[in-house]
């Protein structure tokens, strides 16, 4: 893959394809020549922000032309004031991809040579270590990004061949030599929106895992529940056209085809009046599901589009124009977009997981899961009590999910004295997206376990081709629950399976 300056596309981040610096002249001398131009200003004697002032409020404050260089060093140390976990070493992966293609567009002032830096990491899978706190958002994701520029320099530390190492030492065993910044570098590292970005594409991704097991289950609930697939029907979906609704109807009936549990579209018309406590209707957490999917489903696209749209963009300040000979002090390095993409994504995350906690208390409830049992039983004894406590479980991850929904962008915090008085909050709202997906996996994990198990009590020869393969998969690794046991032990084994895309 190569970077050029023009873009990459935000599928590219989800391959392993190495990255590789184009090293055509004409994109050399285009990245060198906004560089030159700014040094020309500097040299000049014009006050620009970030090289011969301070940062943020301390922008009033004038510096010397000698002190240029002594300026970048401390603003990647002063920064350094990240706390809390670790970013793992796919979203530091992505952080450097990100961050290079921005200052690949050669709007940023920055040379060639720092270009190659990110290069030589990437290639060499050095991950800066990043802690995951810190960031406001604006000027962009400061404290988390300064840990990149200073392994660029060669200090903190870094994950490589899966350890934490100083970043010194790693240097020296590499034979790379620490960098020293020029004019302006350090801040185009560090002022951007690159962290909210990195995590909110590796989250993103496992969502979309997630998402499309989370149709494998609505399916599935259609055959165990024998439900009527009317609701499912394309002349529905069709009179109200929303892509992300028609197609996850679709996806759901094709799972649902071949089956002999699920009543066929319109039959309930005719057999209403032959079968007993048979409502015309299915509830609503079913007959819905489409259209609760589907919402999800569309702000999904539109999350990946404003993703895409924000890593390939310019968003470190001042952006500097070497062709029209102008230099730009503004605020692209907010990270709105990405803020409310993600606060999006929470409110999906927590509508799937209230779907997912009202089905799963219907398929338990032997009111209402027509002779699947009190809690899913096999075994009749009544000392025994199957899925009782599993539906608990999945309940309280609902809980622990839907808190968590509340919009990150609202809670802007001045800081700096004042000078950043409104700011994204999109890192806040990309971390929260991301911890809610372990209780997702977890509840449908539990979901799929319970599913299962009704697929053996109504026999697995009744069920549609693709349930009786979702089964088939559980059960090399999960027993039918006959007997009362442990099942935190069971969810775990098939949490790695689900996430590993094995549902989906």
């Amino acid at each position: 893959m190569t970077i050029d300056d023009s873009f990459i596309e935000y599928k590219n981040f989800t391959n392993s394809a190495k990255i590789r610096l184009s090293d055509n002249k004409k994109f050399i001398d285009f990245i060198d020549a906004g560089h030159e131009f700014l040094i020309k200003q500097i040299n000049e004697g014009r006050p620009i922000y970030g090289i011969t002032t301070g940062y943020g409020e301390s922008g009033a404050n004038a510096t010397a032309i000698e002190d240029a260089q002594e300026l970048q060093k401390n603003l990647y140390r002063f920064c350094g004031v990240g706390v809390g976990e670790y970013l793992s070493a796919e979203v530091s992966k992505i952080m450097l991809m990100v961050r290079l293609t921005s200052l690949s567009k050669g709007k940023s002032g920055i040379s060639y040579d720092l270009l190659k830096r990110f290069e030589i990491l990437l290639e060499n899978e050095i991950y800066p270590l990043i802690p995951s706190q810190g960031s406001v958002g604006a000027s962009g994701d400061l404290a988390p990004l300064s840990y990149i520029a200073a392994v660029i320099a060669g200090e903190r530390e870094v994950i490589y061949k899966g350890e934490e190492r100083k970043t010194s030492e790693v240097y020296r065993e590499l034979g790379i030599t620490p960098y020293v910044f020029k004019p302006k570098e350090a801040l185009g590292v560090i002022n951007g929106t690159a962290t909210m970005s990195a995590i909110a594409i590796n989250a993103i991704r496992e969502f979309e895992i997630l998402l499309e097991s989370t149709e494998s289950f609505v399916a599935a609930i259609y055959e165990v529940l024998i439900c009527d697939t009317t609701a499912l029907e394309p002349f529905v979906h069709e009179s109200k056209p929303f892509a992300g609704q028609i197609q996850t109807a679709k996806n759901i009936l094709k799972k649902c085809k071949g089956s002999k549990l699920t009543q066929k579209a319109f039959s309930r018309y005719e057999n209403f009046h032959l079968e007993k406590e048979q409502n015309i209707q299915d509830r609503y957490s079913i007959r819905c599901a489409p259209q609760v999917l589907g919402v999800v489903r569309d702000n999904l696209e539109i999350a990946k589009k404003w993703i895409e749209t924000e890593i390939n963009g310019v968003n470190d300040n001042p952006l500097i124009d070497h062709i029209g000979k102008r230099i730009y002090t503004s605020g692209n390095f907010y990270g709105g977009y990405i803020a409310h993409a993600m606060d999006t994504m929470r409110i999906c995350v927590g509508n799937i997981a209230d779907l997912l906690d009202k089905e799963f208390a219907l398929l338990i409830d032997h009111k209402f899961n027509k002779n699947l049992g009190e809690n899913l039983k096999i075994n009749k004894k009544p000392t025994h009590h199957a899925f009782k406590l599993a539906q608990i479980t999945l309940s309280s991850l609902s809980a622990d999910i839907l808190i968590n929904t509340n919009a990150a962008s609202l809670y802007s915090r001045s800081t700096e004295s004042l000078n950043q008085d409104k700011v994204s909050m999109g890192t806040t709202s990309a971390r929260n997206f991301a911890k809610q997906l372990p209780d997702l996996a977890n509840m449908l994990s539990i979901a799929f376990m319970g599913i299962a198990q009704a697929v053996d009590i109504r026999g697995v020869d009744k069920c549609s081709v693709s349930l009786q393969k979702l089964h088939t998969v559980i059960r090399k690794e999960v027993t039918k629950l006959v007997e009362d046991r442990r099942l935190d032990l069971d969810i775990k084994s098939i949490n790695k399976m689900l996430v590993d895309g094995n549902f989906a």
